[in-house]
């Protein structure tokens, strides 16, 4: 829906024939660098733990000399200052719920929270428990941090991800985050701009510029309507006549919007069908990895509300590297420095109920018993749903979970040759009928970075009929639209850029699949168990299927979790309340 150093190069020879292949990993994050803008130097400013800034002299832009000359390529990636956030009305009520935690009255005998899940949203709920001074223990079913987030590092110390993920401006409490954690340098900002490839015109773009100069929404609109090659000016004014009822109804007409999917809503309001192909097809895809006949319009509608409503809410930022490194392990850092534990490798088997129907222990793979004062559930639905007691299956709450399904996700990484040139500073909307979005992130992102070799990220999507198929028919499907994208560099038969090698990770069930009707079935994060909640993306809170959406569900969690203190105290008793390893 939606952040930075030392660069690193990937030194591989350009005459390299042989193609390298790495079995995927079976499971978001983004960016890419044109060069663009005034500079002089290839210059990365700040993050404290990366290493040495590199600095190049280059020119202002990109220079092509001949293909025997191709060496001589130079390429400039330009940080864009961060945005002014801190005085938005969404980035203050992000602020003021944070310090809710560390305020809050100091607990008595601190909880043991045990949270079942390391991506986000999990370590979101531990890291405000303990803020307000109790004491979680996260539990990780793999070796690796971040759920939709993590990312694996190959034999040669190249990074591949589990997605390619964007940070918005209209994510107020990731930014919170940040800034709480004292990473904010390990965002890169890239430019006000939406950038589509043209199917019909190979090998070229279409920009929406938002000017800096305008207020919002003011400044959406230029974009919008500056731009001519994707809309006619007939095609604009019935869209923006189709929206005025959203923006008339405001939000009680947006929740009513879950029950029609995008295509048909399009054609109610009496919107061409080219505007839905032109434009929502690629931004269906990006937000939920599926296509507007599929996706519910409440979440277009919360999408282009969030985006257009703030001066900077679509302005994108890209991690300056690994997101299990990056951006986790600083969240692990604060929790454990405040008696916190994250474990991995802890995954669990069963959950065991007490007489009364209440969580009595978890049990994991490997015997291992663990007991809390309260539980979280912080994995997708799909786990969740796999991990439900019986007992517990005919309960409204957790019955209507049934409706709740993860979308498949296959993510791609190709390293070439040699430096691609058809490309931006930025994320790409490929605008393809098998990929989403893309990024050539040895551009865009610092820990990536090549001088001499592009690798593109890839979101391939929709991908619920390929995620079966094997990596060389993912590959080959890749490569030909690629070939679209880059008629001039890219041939199907690499008699132009030559794969060096490949990663695909592929994420059977990945962010809940936001189709109409689903918006009821969304849980609070306070179960009707006493003692048990949940925490995701999926559960009830304002932002969706985004990393934005599980920071936030972790928040909510560890409010009601804080909220519920005494209550849960005087359940357990005179019962020590540490959680405990049997």
């Amino acid at each position: 829906m939606s952040q930075l150093g030392h660069v690193s190069a990937v030194n591989l020879s350009r005459q390299c024939n042989v193609v390298r292949v790495w079995n995927s990993h079976s499971a978001g994050r983004g960016g890419n660098c044109f060069a663009s803008g005034q500079a002089n130097a290839i210059s990365f400013v700040g993050s404290d733990s990366m290493g040495d800034r590199l600095k190049l002299p280059v020119s202002s832009s990109v220079v092509m000399k001949s293909r025997k000359d191709a060496n001589t390529l130079k390429v400039v990636c330009i940080d864009y200052p961060r945005p002014e956030l801190e005085n938005t009305a969404n980035y203050l009520e992000a602020a003021y719920l944070s310090a809710s935690f560390p305020t809050s009255p100091r607990p008595s005998k601190p909880l043991e929270v045990v949270i079942a899940g390391a991506g986000l949203a999990g370590l979101s709920t531990a890291k405000y428990l303990a803020d307000a001074g109790h004491k979680p223990m996260v539990l990780e079913a793999r070796d690796v941090l971040g759920g939709k987030v993590a990312a694996w590092k190959d034999d040669d110390g190249d990074w591949y991800e589990t997605g390619l993920h964007i940070f918005f401006g209209a994510y107020p409490n990731l930014q919170n985050l940040f800034g709480e954690l004292g990473i904010n340098d390990r965002l890169q900002w890239k430019e006000h701009s939406m950038i589509f490839a043209m199917p019909n015109k190979p090998g070229e773009f279409s920009r929406f510029d938002f000017p800096e100069v305008l207020p919002a929404p003011l400044n959406g609109i230029f974009a919008i309507l500056k731009n001519n090659e994707m809309l006619t000016w007939p095609e604009k004014v019935k869209f923006a006549i189709g929206l005025l009822p959203a923006i008339l109804g405001g939000q009680s007409y947006v929740e009513a919007q879950d029950g029609i999917t995008v295509k048909e809503w399009m054609r109610k309001q009496g919107i061409p069908d080219r505007v839905t192909d032109e434009v929502f097809i690629a931004m269906s895809k990006a937000l939920n990895f599926i296509n507007p006949d599929e996706l519910s319009m409440q979440c277009i509608l919360i999408a282009l509300n969030r985006f257009l409503q703030e001066k900077h809410g679509s302005k994108m930022a890209f991690l300056d590297g690994n997101p299990p490194e990056r951006l986790c392990m600083p969240i692990v850092d604060h929790i454990q420095s405040r008696g916190g534990d994250v474990r991995l490798n802890s995954r669990i088997q069963k959950i065991e109920l007490n007489d009364d129907g209440t969580v009595k222990n978890l049990l994991l793979n490997n015997g291992t018993v663990i007991r809390g004062d309260a539980y979280v559930f912080a994995t997708p639905v799909d786990i969740l749903k796999l991990l439900l007691p019986d007992d517990w299956k005919e309960v409204p709450y957790f019955r209507k979970l049934e409706k709740l399904v993860g979308v498949p996700v296959i993510n791609v990484h190709i390293w070439f040759d040699r430096k691609l040139r058809n490309t931006y500073d930025h994320l790409l909307f490929s605008r393809s009928p098998l990929l989403s979005v893309y990024a050539d992130m040895s551009l865009t992102c610092k820990e990536y970075y090549s001088p001499n070799q592009s690798m593109l990220e890839l979101v391939f999507a929709p991908a619920e009929e390929w995620i079966s198929c094997s990596d060389s028919e993912i590959i080959d499907a890749t490569m030909k639209e690629l070939v679209k994208l880059f008629p001039d560099e890219i041939a199907t038969d690499q008699s132009k850029a030559k794969i060096v090698k490949y990663h695909i990770v592929k994420t059977p069930r990945s962010v809940y699949k936001t189709v109409p009707g689903t918006e009821p079935c969304r849980p609070l994060q306070r179960s009707p168990v006493q003692g048990f909640y949940l925490a995701g993306d999926y559960t009830k809170q304002k932002y969706l299927a985004s990393m934005e959406g599980a920071v936030l569900s972790g928040k909510l969690c560890a409010q009601a979790i804080v909220q519920d203190n005494e209550l849960l105290l005087a359940r357990i008793g005179n019962r020590v309340p540490e959680a405990s390893i049997a």
